[in-house]
């Protein structure tokens, strides 16, 4: 990839925010599991799919998922330069972290990749507008004050859009879909552990996916 100019780059990051109103964040622990559950999530109408580097198979899970149609698979979890390398090789079309450092932030500029770095209060979304960074991950969600706090980090900081992730739930979904700031959520409930059971997660992908913003 070559680097895109902010304006361009931040486009291409709120598409892929604004394909449904929850992106899947996946931990692939059996990399069989993981064909069958990108076909459910997809079938169920989530199709950006983020695949967080917390296991051993998660970089060949990009891979595989990359092969079903209507997939936009992502890396989750990227914390350095070389987790974002790994992962665009894999194929990786958008890039998520659960922070912002400059090194990161400036790798993903110059690999022109759609990125959601994350962010926890004012400072940080300061650090990543300042950057050129105006979609943004608000985690830890929950244990970072929930709604209330992100509608009162939002309010003086207008460029910036959020998808919260982290204790993020069916039941709470819809309050964080309502806040302006937002464009969507990151949860993992559609995929509880063990062996996926496809028409259990295409349901609940269905629900997420029906989800009102």
């Amino acid at each position: 990839m070559t680097a895109m100019p902010p304006l361009t780059l931040s486009a291409a990051v709120e598409k892929v925010m604004r394909l449904a109103p929850v992106i899947p964040v996946l931990v692939i622990e059996d990399i069989e599991h993981a064909l069958p559950i990108a076909e459910a999530l997809v079938a169920g109408g989530l199709p950006a799919l983020e695949v967080t580097l917390r296991t051993e198979c998660a970089i060949e899970a990009i891979r595989i998922m990359k092969q079903v149609p209507g997939a936009m698979v992502g890396a989750g979890t990227v914390l350095t330069p070389d987790d974002l390398s790994r992962s665009l090789d894999a194929g990786a079309e958008f890039i998520v972290s659960p922070g912002l450092t400059p090194t990161l932030g400036q790798a993903a500029l110059d690999a022109g990749v759609p990125f959601l770095p994350g962010t926890a209060n004012a400072s940080d979304v300061m650090l990543a507008l300042e950057m050129g960074f105006n979609r943004l991950k608000f985690f830890p969600a929950m244990a970072a004050g929930g709604p209330p706090a992100l509608k009162a980090i939002s309010a003086p900081l207008l460029a910036a859009k959020f998808c919260p992730t982290g204790g993020v739930t069916p039941e709470n979904a819809a309050e964080w879909l309502a806040l302006d700031a937002v464009l969507c959520v990151g949860g993992s409930w559609m995929v509880p552990k063990g062996k996926p059971d496809a028409a259990k997660i295409e349901a609940a992908a269905r629900v997420a996916a029906g989800l009102a913003r």
